[in-house]
């Protein structure tokens, strides 16, 4: 068992789940093996294993306070989250000093709704151990999204107290401050962090999202990759998936716009992500193809085995070489790390055949906000005025379509944005 741990701790799975094997053919009722290579089927992807095997050595052991903590951990990520409030209640109720549950708990609580009783865990976990970094992390996004952006700074500061360096926290303690309309103290932590750090490409951008200075046309390849592969494997990416309606939304306008889901249509999906449009996608496609810079997101989408080819890529350079390739481009939330839209949509007319179709969403920019037409918000996202996307698709000769939309919801409130259609109406 102890050189079993070792090596799981070590990261060196495949060794490790050999020994557990080994030990379970000798002696099948060891709880501890039967747990920990739960555990392990866990760390590897197989979540149903994890849960079989974590049970049974529950039911040898049942007072194991930290075994339900790791059974709710599974729970949590399989999404069944009432049995993870189950498993990590039965976890405090064994050990009530159990900050980690408590931390948990409040996790699971939020994704519920049950606001109230989320920061009741939260502060429970960092009243038992007042150094509980993730705790106040926790906490600190709870309260934002209640709108109470002073106490969610507190906890974001203290978090930066616990870690100096960590990146999250300075982004999130930064929003809140952007929030309060504390736009200046932002703008100093970006700076301290670039002091820290000169290169990093969150800090970089965020700064110019927040001060208004050197402004990209873009996001940077190097910050959609750096952001995404951090948000890819998050518990927080698969509850944002509960209320996002984008893959939907543009699923729904092609539909409306006549395709019919016979598998006969060659479909791009530009920033595919996790693969979140793929199966609302594949009745359309006789190819699917994928295309994102995130190599942590395009692993996901992989698993989902519904797209022919996934390409690591920019994706306005992925369509300049793709000549009248597809039928149907599809790019939901990606524009919003894009400024002027002229590249992209002069790439996606190129890359569609005659009568093909570009659908899209952006976040929607209010009227007279800017005379772009377009603007870096505090969030590192970019806004759209309805009235420019329709002059930059009718520019690039795709005609207009553009409506209203919600995109998700942010912190409680639902996110404006648009739902765009571009068509490519001449033979060139």
């Amino acid at each position: 068992m102890a050189v079993a741990l070792a090596l799981q701790q070590a990261e060196q799975w495949a060794a490790a789940e050999d020994i557990y094997r080994t030990i379970l053919e000798a002696a099948p009722n060891h709880a501890d093996a039967l747990h920990f290579s739960g555990v392990l089927a866990h760390q590897r992807g197989r979540a149903e294993d994890a849960v079989a095997l974590i049970e049974r050595s529950l039911e040898l052991e049942p007072e194991r306070a930290d075994w339900y903590s790791n059974l709710g951990i599974v729970q949590q990520e399989r999404l069944r989250l009432d049995d993870a409030i189950a498993a990590y209640r039965r976890a405090i109720a064994l050990d009530p000093s159990h900050a980690n549950a408590h931390s948990n708990l409040g996790v699971v609580l939020r994704a519920k709704g049950e606001l109230a009783e989320a920061e009741k865990a939260y502060r429970a976990a960092v009243r038992i151990d007042p150094e509980h970094s993730d705790a106040y992390h926790n906490l600190g996004v709870l309260l934002n999204a209640q709108k109470r952006p002073r106490e969610a700074a507190l906890c974001f500061s203290r978090v930066i107290t616990l870690r100096p360096k960590d990146p999250e926290a300075r982004r999130l303690l930064a929003l809140a401050h952007c929030t309060l309309g504390e736009v200046e103290k932002a703008v100093e932590i970006f700076e301290e962090w670039l002091e820290d750090d000169p290169d990093d490409p969150v800090a970089r951008h965020m700064l110019a999202a927040c001060s208004g200075r050197d402004v990209p046309a873009r996001a940077s390849d190097a910050y959609v990759e750096k952001t995404f592969d951090s948000f890819a494997a998050s518990f927080d990416s698969k509850l944002t998936k509960l209320s996002y309606r984008a893959p939907a939304l543009v699923t729904e306008m092609l539909k409306r716009s006549g395709a019919a889901p016979a598998q006969s249509l060659d479909v791009l999906d530009a920033g595919c992500g996790t693969g979140l449009c793929g199966p609302l996608l594949a009745p359309y496609a006789r190819r699917l193809v994928g295309v994102d810079l995130s190599e942590r997101m395009l692993a996901q989408a992989r698993e989902r085995n519904v797209y022919d080819e996934l390409v690591k890529g920019e994706l306005t350079a992925y369509l300049a070489d793709r000549n009248k390739a597809f039928d149907v481009i599809v790019s939901a939330d990606t524009l919003v790390y894009f400024g002027p839209l002229d590249p992209v949509a002069a790439a996606s007319e190129r890359a569609l055949r005659p009568g093909g179709r570009v659908i899209f969403t952006v976040e929607e920019l209010p009227v007279g906000q800017n005379d772009a037409g377009y603007s870096l918000g505090t969030s590192g996202r970019y806004r759209h005025a309805p009235e420019y996307v329709r002059a930059v698709l009718a520019e690039a000769s795709l005609h207009p379509e553009i409506v209203s939309a919600e995109l998700r919801l942010e912190a409680g409130e639902p996110v404006a944005g648009l739902l765009a259609q571009g068509t490519k109406t001449s033979a060139g």
